[in-house]
């Protein structure tokens, strides 16, 4: 078997472990916010940055948080809040400030007990292997975070088309949304 066979073999170990419900009900909760926010470091933020683009290509009001455009929070307002071990430190103290202001925080985690899940309301467990090699993570021959970064873009990516079904946005509305000075 090579090395692409053994590496989408670890991705479909994980999804099966992931209750696809859940992702409805996320694809529920960010149709019914007015707007939506999201948050990552380092891999995981290319992730929620990735996520954010299809959202908006899907009509949604989405924005990253750090961007200079981004507005500020408003009670009401979604976060959705990733981080494989759950304790990136910004990651946490922006969940911690979305919940003060009453958000809704929603976390993508590997750590159904950890600092960023304390602060959400809906915690998705990703059970894949990060960085950390805990001995009850999924076994990986990837390095780093890599498994739990390819879970999390399709988990993302399931969540988008549940979310643009819900609405009823055809692949030629998505494009009207997409870049045109490409």
């Amino acid at each position: 078997m090579n090395k692409s066979e053994l590496i989408i073999e670890e991705i479909q170990s994980v999804l099966r472990n992931i209750d696809e419900s859940h992702l409805l009900q996320l694809a529920s909760v960010l149709n019914q916010s007015k707007r939506i926010f999201v948050i990552g470091e380092g891999r995981s933020g290319l992730m929620a940055k990735s996520f954010a683009m299809r959202l908006m290509h899907l009509g949604a009001t989405v924005y990253v948080i750090g961007e200079t455009i981004t507005p500020s929070m408003k009670k009401g307002d979604t976060l959705l809040a990733i981080s494989g071990s759950g304790q990136t430190k910004s990651v946490v103290w922006v969940a911690e400030k979305a919940s003060s202001i009453e958000c809704k925080v929603i976390a993508i985690s590997t750590a159904e007990e950890s600092p960023l899940s304390k602060h959400a309301l809906n915690v998705i467990i990703i059970p894949a292997a990060t960085k950390f090699r805990k001995e009850n993570e999924t076994k990986t021959i990837q390095p780093l975070g890599s498994l739990f970064d390819q879970c999390a873009h399709i988990l993302f990516d399931t969540v988008c088309l549940y979310y643009s079904e819900m609405n009823e946005i055809s692949n030629q509305q998505a494009l009207q949304l997409h870049s045109n000075m490409e």
